[in-house]
């Protein structure tokens, strides 16, 4: 039983080497040698990933730290107050990501850097105000923040990289888990009408891409065939259209036309948390009701929008 089980027990699974977290076998990676160099590289990594994910603006460059303060701080406007914040943090992050890169290379020239530098407490220092500031950041979709992406860097500085790995691994079967939930609370919405006959199949298959793009990292060579078939199984999934024929009531077609919403909201939501790699709780827990309410046969959807990524 998979209650048995330890966490973080290594196995061959399917072939490949996978760890087991929380009810996933999910694919393991080694971890390279715990140096500032390796830091440096997963910290940029890192960064690359938050900018692409967040609202855009929001990659400033650190040079710009204290204008992006002031801006910050003297703003009395509160929906642009959030915005400036949201810039601050990025600013920090790169001021950050700046510090780390040259001390790397003052290391290379041969030069000891101890833990106990006065630039690397100052770099933690600013991972952890981007990372407060995070939470003023929403996901590039104008959806509910990603502030973990913020957090993880920090992490990364903060950490030995083999814990910053298990972190990551206890991460993605978060991510994994909610896309099961939602995937199924939207089979279980739409399977049960005829307009919506075959879709069970197309959602499933979804689902697992949207798993298999979570694990993966994009230096495995397998990426290629992953992300293939992600984009096959979101564009098929896109491309179902409900069954409704000629005679059909007025109410029928207003049914099949929020089932097609929903489908292409959950859709959207589920490639943006498989993406991100991390779960966007706040936006799944209101999906979920979305398709509950929609399964017990009520019209006008709390929430039915399109979701839209700018």
């Amino acid at each position: 039983m998979d209650s048995e089980i330890p966490l973080g027990k290594k196995q061959i699974v399917d072939g490949r080497l996978r760890v087991y977290y929380y009810g996933y076998w999910i694919r393991a990676y080694d971890a390279p040698a715990d140096t500032l160099l390796a830091k440096k590289q997963l910290i940029q990594a890192l960064t690359r990933r938050l900018f692409n994910h967040v609202e855009h603006g929001l990659n400033i460059p650190g040079e710009r730290l204290d204008e992006a303060r002031r801006a910050f701080e003297t703003e009395p406007e509160p929906e642009r107050r959030r915005v400036k914040g949201a810039m601050l943090a990025g600013a920090l992050f790169n001021r950050a990501a700046d510090i780390f890169t040259k001390l790397v290379e003052i290391q290379s020239l041969g030069v000891e850097i101890h833990p106990d530098n006065a630039l690397l407490r100052e770099c933690g220092e600013y991972f952890q105000e981007a990372l407060e500031l995070g939470k003023m950041v929403l996901h590039r979709s104008g959806e509910e923040g990603i502030d973990e992406l913020w957090g993880e860097p920090l992490k990364a500085f903060s950490f030995p990289i083999d814990s910053f790995y298990e972190s990551r691994y206890v991460k993605i079967s978060q991510t994994m888990r909610e896309i099961d939930e939602m995937c199924g609370a939207l089979g279980s919405a739409l399977e049960g009408g005829a307009a919506f006959v075959g879709v069970g199949q197309r959602i499933t298959e979804f689902s697992v891409a949207a798993k298999l793009k979570t694990e993966i990292l994009r230096t495995d060579p397998d990426i290629f065939d992953v992300w293939a078939s992600f984009v096959v199984a979101t564009e098929r999934l896109s491309a179902f259209e409900p069954r409704v024929s000629p005679d059909s009531t007025p109410e029928a077609r207003q049914r099949a036309a929020e089932g097609k919403r929903l489908l292409e909201n959950g859709k959207d939501l589920v490639s943006y948390v498989a993406r991100a790699r991390v779960p966007m709780p706040k936006s799944a827990r209101e999906f979920i009701e979305r398709c509950r309410a929609y399964g017990e046969g009520h019209h006008a959807i709390p929430g039915s929008k399109k979701l839209s990524v700018a």
